[in-house]
Formats: C-alpha cells, structure tokens, sequence
C-alpha cells in the first residue's frame, strides 16, 4: 500500500466508527432505563397484587 492511502483510513476509520460508538451507547443506555423501569414496574405491581397479611 502506499502511504497516502494509509494515511486516508488511519483518518477515515475513525470518522466512520466514531457515529457508530455513539449510536450505541445511545441505545445501550436506553435498553439499561427501560430495564430499570420494567424491573420497577414489576416489584411494585407484585406489592399490590400480593395478598394483604392477616394479623
């Protein structure tokens, strides 16, 4: 290879991959909120359906 098309990916790759990276860490995060909401949904939906103790 010669070293003017070298010098062009070493530039290119990280133009290219940088969009890529955040696209998924935007979605990333977004899957670890929604887990977090679903799992809260859960536990608190649980407590109210759970049969109210006899004392």
């Amino acid at each position: 290879m010669e070293w003017q098309l070298v010098v062009a990916l070493v530039i290119m790759i990280p133009v290219i991959l940088l969009p890529v990276a955040f696209i998924w860490y935007l979605n990333l995060g977004g899957m670890r909120l929604l887990l977090r909401v679903v799992r809260r949904g859960r536990s608190s939906r649980d407590k109210r359906l759970a049969p109210e103790e006899v004392k």
